[in-house]
């Protein structure tokens, strides 16, 4: 199945900061590589595993507990998983 519409699908060009206050883990992943393509090309791995792993197509073996569905749980795609990141303590 092609998503391909007739549109001109031109190259992304993405330049941003990155501190390490922001993303403790994937700062200093990144910081291993020198400047260039071998960091760019980390990044775009781990984006790359990062949508298959939230597309359900990749999960990381060995990498704790499987997630198990509940009844009410998050469809796939929606924006409830990661929202419920943020969501209030579960008082205990």
């Amino acid at each position: 199945m092609s998503t391909d519409t007739g549109k001109d699908f031109r190259p992304i060009r993405l330049v941003f900061e990155l501190a390490r206050a922001d993303h403790p883990r994937l700062y200093d992943d990144l910081i291993r590589f020198h400047k260039g393509t071998k960091r760019v090309n980390r990044l775009r791995v781990l984006a790359y595993d990062g949508l298959l792993a939230q597309s359900g197509v990749f999960a990381g073996i060995g990498h704790g507990l499987p997630h198990q569905p509940s009844a009410n749980s998050a469809q796939e795609g929606s924006g409830e998983v990661t929202n419920d990141i943020f969501a209030p303590a579960i008082d205990g």
